[in-house]
């Protein structure tokens, strides 16, 4: 209930010697706090999440540009050991050209996460989301890495969006079984059990994201896909495939690991495990702190998390009119076309440059 920016934040903002902000509030928080954040001149990091409204992504992106302090969305899964091979995969130009990527965010949250505290009725923020909102309210996991893939605001962008959503069963469901005695129990969850987004982009590829938290299921997966003329990589089968062979289950993706391991993961296996989900968390930190260290820009930028963020207004737009496609922003104001990749720093997405 207290004011989310205080009086004591403002000054820490004014302070000289503060050369970043890293925000991992909750998501009702994250674009206000930012906008601050960048209008104070400071490197910015901010958690993953989607935003409420597009008015909400041009603010961030007109902070951007009225001061030029980066801004970088914290998206782990950028740094995930599978999605930086893939990457390193496509820009070798391996899987051909691509034409389809797929990916989702497919984590049961109902039991342990969204209800199952020590008080039933003090949740997780993410609670009121589902209680108000349907929409893809989660995008960015494969959405990131999807996006370094296909060039998306370096050559490329999204063009049109349409999204679909079953109907509502699985939280009220799970609270009439387990907790009878909640204040949620007649409650009217907006959210759909299972989100289907799809996403044309300009140069004619088609991104597929899936959003799946709360119907059981028996493991956790993002389901990141990447699917060319020659091959594609496929993590639900933890395999890489390439047109011609004879048993594709033999061609696991340990044995590509050894050939084509992004060399970000190289070094990272030599410094040792460090840091959650499998070093990933640490990598897309450290690559936000090399940036600020170096005064050079970060591997995501600012018009790389309007975008991303945008997906889930844009979703729930398209869910409230029967799945009918909306225009997705081009923040760049159309300069995806001649952008040019990132090339400094080891920590690059947009090509392959590590320096040695």
């Amino acid at each position: 209930k207290k004011p989310i920016l205080t009086k004591e934040y403002h000054e820490i903002l004014e302070n000289p010697e503060i050369d970043a902000v890293i925000i991992m509030t909750g998501w009702g928080s994250h674009i206000k706090i930012a906008v601050d954040s960048l209008l104070a001149g400071k490197y910015t990091a901010i958690e993953v999440g989607g935003a409420y409204d597009i008015s909400e992504c041009y603010e961030l992106v007109n902070a951007y540009e009225k001061t030029g302090a980066p801004l970088m969305m914290l998206e782990n899964c950028c740094y995930g050991r599978k999605e930086l091979m893939a990457l390193n995969m496509v820009k070798q130009g391996l899987f051909g050209e691509i034409v389809h990527c797929a990916g989702g965010y497919m984590h049961y949250l109902t039991k342990g996460e969204l209800l199952d505290r020590e008080n039933n009725d003090i949740n997780h923020y993410r609670l009121n989301e589902y209680l108000n909102r349907n929409c893809e309210n989660y995008p960015t996991h494969e959405l990131g890495p999807i996006s370094k893939v296909l060039g998306i605001n370096r050559g490329n962008k999204m063009l049109t969006l349409t999204s679909t959503a079953s109907k509502a069963c699985g939280i009220k469901e799970y609270i009439k079984e387990n907790h009878p005695d909640s204040k949620y129990v007649n409650a009217d969850f907006k959210q759909g059990d299972i989100v289907v987004t799809n996403i044309k982009c300009a140069n004619g590829e088609l991104i597929t994201l899936t959003l799946d938290t709360t119907l059981p299921r028996p493991y956790y997966s993002r389901a990141f896909t990447v699917r060319g003329t020659k091959g594609g990589y496929f993590e639900e089968r933890r395999v890489v495939y390439f047109e011609g062979m004879e048993d594709e289950l033999k061609f696991n993706e340990e044995e590509f690991f050894e050939k084509y391991d992004h060399p970000l993961h190289e070094e990272y296996s030599k410094l040792g495990s460090r840091g959650g989900h499998s070093g990933m968390d640490w990598l897309v930190c450290r690559a936000f702190v090399e940036s600020v260290k170096r005064g050079i820009q970060t591997p995501i930028d600012a018009y790389d998390t309007a975008a991303w963020m945008a997906v889930t207004p844009l979703s729930e737009q398209s869910i409230a009119m029967g799945g009918t496609p909306v225009p997705v922003p081009d923040f760049t104001k159309g300069r995806w076309s001649h952008r040019e990749p990132i090339a400094e720093g080891k920590y690059c997405l947009d090509k392959i440059c590590v320096d040695k």
